[in-house]
């Protein structure tokens, strides 16, 4: 597979946050093929494993244009998506649904996943820990990283709400047992 940036330099295989992904030794570009993209994200941060932004959920909310680049599976233009409601653009493959990150886009993502998890562990608590319930049950991940990511959610929660309100956890604390 050639890199969808540099053309003529094959992507090499190389394990990144205990994913194997392709990556382009010039421009230091990364491939994902499909979910690689989340696993290496849950492997970066195991904090962010409940919060995933599908880049094909919801197709009136992100803004695809086409790009200049070549799936280096398929061979077919990559589109540039909009990823959730950040300013950073990957490109995607249609047909595999596979990522190409530019060098430094991974680091972004999961930088926009932090400040976007801490802002909806609080202000979305009960959306989110009722869809993640839902999800242990009807998927999409497997039922054991559903229950990860519920329970994660809920860890989450509780560090917050303790920094965020000391007195409040003080006073839960001290109440008798």
């Amino acid at each position: 597979m050639n890199c969808p940036t540099c053309l003529d330099q094959e992507l090499k295989e190389i394990v990144f946050f205990n994913t194997s992904v392709d990556y382009c030794p010039k421009c230091l570009g990364l491939w994902f093929e499909q979910d690689e993209l989340r696993q290496a994200k849950d492997e970066k941060d195991k904090d962010l494993n409940w919060l995933d932004i599908d880049l094909w959920d919801k197709k009136d909310k992100f803004k695809v244009s086409p790009s200049e680049k070549i799936c280096p599976q398929d061979k077919i233009t990559l589109y540039e998506v909009g990823y959730g409601d950040s300013d950073i653009g990957v490109d995607v493959c249609n047909s595999c649904k596979g990522v190409w990150l530019d060098r430094g886009e991974f680091k972004k993502i999961v930088e926009y996943m932090r400040k976007k998890g801490a802002y909806e562990v609080l202000d979305h608590y009960y959306k989110n820990i009722i869809k993640e319930a839902v999800e242990v049950f009807k998927g999409p991940e497997t039922f054991r990283e559903e229950l990860k990511d519920f329970l994660t959610l809920i860890k989450l929660f509780n560090y917050k709400f303790a920094t965020q309100h000391p007195l409040i956890s003080m006073m839960i604390l001290s109440l008798p047992r």
